[in-house]
C-alpha cells in the first residue's frame, strides 16, 4: 500500500523541523542537564571527544533537517532511488535511537521521577515518530 505523497510530505516537514530543534537543543545538553561540573572532571581528552561527538550528531541532524525541507517532495513521492535509500538511511538512524532509548538508558534515570518520565516518552514518540516518517518515504 503506498502512501499518499500529500499527506506524507507535512510529515517529513514536520520530522525535518523537530530534527532542527534537537539539533539546536543538543549544543546546550551539557549545560541544560547540568553536566558542567561533571565534564570538568573527565581528562581533557575525554572532554573533547564529549564536544566532538556533540558537534558531529548536531552537524548530522541539521544536515537530516535542511535536506529533508528542501526534498521533502521527493521522499515523500518516492520516484527517486536514491531518495528512497536515504529516507531509508535516516529512518534506520532514529529506529535505532528509539531502541537506545528503551534498551541502554537504564530505567532508574526515570522511573518515579514524573517530569523525567515525560521527557523520556516525548523523547521516544519523537524519535519514533522520525523513524517511521522516513522508513515510511523509504518503503512508499
Amino acid at each position: 500500500m503506498k502512501l499518499d505523497p500529500d499527506l506524507l510530505r507535512p510529515v517529513l516537514v514536520a520530522a525535518a523541523c523537530g530534527q532542527l530543534a534537537i539539533a539546536m537543543i543538543n549544543l546546550r545538553l551539557d549545560r541544560l542537564l547540568g553536566w558542567r561540573a561533571e565534564l570538568d572532571t573527565l581528562s581533557l581528552l575525554l572532554r573533547e571527544v564529549f564536544f566532538i561527538h556533540k558537534w558531529f550528531i548536531t552537524i548530522t541532524l541539521v544536515i537530516f533537517g535542511v535536506v529533508t525541507l528542501r526534498f521533502a517532495g521527493e521522499f515523500a513521492a518516492g520516484t527517486n532511488a536514491l531518495g528512497r535509500w536515504l529516507a531509508a538511511g535516516i529512518g534506520l538512524f532514529w529506529a535505532i535511537r528509539t531502541g537506545v532509548q528503551w534498551l541502554y538508558y537504564d530505567w532508574s534515570h526515570w522511573r518515579g521521577k514524573a517530569g523525567r518520565t515525560a521527557i523520556h516518552w516525548t523523547l521516544t514518540i519523537c524519535y519514533g515518530g522520525c523513524a517511521a516518517a522516513y522508513l515510511a518515504a523509504a518503503l512508499g
